[in-house]
Parts: C-alpha cells; sequence; structure tokens
C-alpha cells in the first residue's frame, strides 16, 4: 500500500504543468449563468395579450405575447394583434392576462404607441405594476449567440402557463432584398423597400401565440429582440402541424425607439 502511494504521488508530480494548466483554464473561462436560475426574474413579466369582451363565449381571447417594461405599467408587444377594430357596442377592450394555469387576472389595457412598419407596439395597463424586464443593446448582438425566448406558443388551452425555448441567432438579416426585376416588387415588398431594417434570424421553432415574445440572453435577462412570427406562413392550424425550423425577431433597438416616441419623458 504504501508503494502505490508513492507511485500515486509521483504520477501527480511529475505532470505539475498539465494540472495547473487545466485549473487556469478552467478559472479563465467565462462563467455563464443557469438559464433555469434565470427564468424565475423572467417569467413574471411575460404576460398574455389580446382581447376582453364580457358577453363574449369566452370572453377572454389570447392572441400572443407581451412582456413588462419600464415602471411596470408598460407592456411591448407586435402590432399585427392589435390590428383588428374593437366591438365597442360590445364593450370589448384589449387585454394583458396575468397569472398561471386557470388562475388568470385580466387588465384592461390601452393601446398607447405602434410601430406597424416594424410590428411592435406599447400598451399602457391598469392595476398593480408588473415586474419590468430590462432591455439590452442589441447592437452588441452576434450571429452564434444563444438565446431564449419565453411566451405562449400555443395560447391558454393548458392555461396560462408560458414556455421557454432555446434559439441560436443564425443570422442577421435585412428585412428587404432588392429583387432582379420591377415586375417582383408587389405592395408589400415596396413597403419594405421604403423603411429597410435587420432582423434576427433564429434556429428554433416559434408559433402564432409566441408573438410579441421576449427573446433574451441567458447571462444576463435582458430583452435583446421581439419574436415576430407575421412571418409563419399559413394559417395557425398549419402552423402547428407543420412549423419551420427558422423564426424572426425585431432587434430590441426599435422597442428603444418606440418607447423615447411615445414617452419621451419615461426613464
Amino acid at each position: 500500500m504504501p508503494g502505490c502511494i508513492r507511485r500515486l504521488g509521483a504520477s501527480w508530480a511529475s505532470k505539475p504543468r498539465t494540472s495547473w494548466a487545466v485549473v487556469a483554464l478552467l478559472l479563465a473561462s467565462p462563467v455563464h449563468a443557469d438559464v433555469a436560475d434565470m427564468l424565475p426574474s423572467i417569467k413574471p413579466g411575460v404576460v398574455g395579450v389580446g382581447t376582453f369582451k364580457p358577453t363574449g363565449r369566452p370572453p377572454a381571447n389570447l392572441l400572443g405575447t407581451g412582456f413588462a417594461v419600464l415602471d411596470g405599467h408598460y407592456v411591448v408587444s407586435c402590432a399585427h394583434i392589435f390590428s383588428k377594430p374593437l366591438d365597442s357596442e360590445k364593450k370589448e377592450m384589449y387585454a394583458v392576462f396575468v397569472g398561471r394555469d386557470q388562475r388568470i387576472s385580466v387588465r384592461a389595457a390601452e393601446l398607447i404607441a405602434s410601430d406597424k412598419a416594424r410590428d411592435l407596439a406599447l400598451l399602457k395597463i391598469a392595476g398593480e405594476p408588473l415586474p419590468p424586464l430590462k432591455l439590452g443593446d442589441s447592437s452588441q448582438v452576434r450571429e452564434g449567440w444563444q438565446l431564449y425566448f419565453t411566451g405562449y406558443p400555443i395560447g391558454s388551452i393548458l392555461g396560462l402557463n408560458p414556455s421557454t425555448h432555446r434559439a441560436g441567432l443564425a443570422a442577421i438579416i435585412p428585412i428587404f432584398t432588392p429583387v432582379a426585376a420591377a415586375s417582383q416588387l408587389n405592395a408589400h415588398a415596396l413597403k419594405q423597400a421604403a423603411s429597410p431594417y435587420e432582423v434576427f434570424e433564429l434556429d428554433a421553432v416559434a408559433y402564432p401565440g409566441n408573438s410579441g415574445s421576449p427573446v433574451w440572453h441567458p447571462d444576463t435577462g435582458e430583452v435583446l429582440g421581439v419574436v415576430n412570427s407575421v412571418y409563419v406562413r399559413g394559417t395557425r392550424e398549419a402552423a402547428i402541424s407543420a412549423p419551420s425550423g427558422i423564426s424572426y425577431a425585431i432587434p430590441v433597438k426599435y422597442v428603444h425607439r418606440l418607447l423615447e416616441e411615445a414617452l419621451p419623458h419615461a426613464p
């Protein structure tokens, strides 16, 4: 046994450089936050958005996802969710849905600003403030980053339970690419050409209910983009049965711009 101890000691002593090199490498490696530890600070600020009609059956109509910003009385989502006129005769209103499982509360919401070109919307909500998410700097985002988004991919079929998906940032691409001939232009392409901007292409599956989901960094929890499922082709049923493996998000710099224009004196 003593001989064994000496041999082990000799073996360890014979490779001190290798061992210390490994230790140094581990100490120098960046420390990444555990996504499971970050989620408790993300999920309370993620809400359902849609409409509420007191006489409807059902009265609540969850159409997408939003997330709280600033002092918690404002919610960012996608503009296309609110494109249909409200039925004022039946007292229909825009609403934010807060809670978990089947324990859902409805907050009246007012659409105070929108950027239809980039499909962003800003709501102001009634009641107590929600835990706001921190907005990051999307100009620092790099292709290849592993990000996450949290939202309601299939609405509230199973109750109000947000799902979190990993999304690799596959590319940062222009929303408009010049076409070879004028005959290939349509009204939608002309609109994009008049106001070009970049979007994030994500290596992830997103569903119509994910519209407005915050795309966030796992180390900081900062929101870097907003999922936009306008690019999901076909009907809601088709998107669920045959989803695309590519999704898109609007960089959060356009959220900053929307907030600055709508609330110039906000902190």
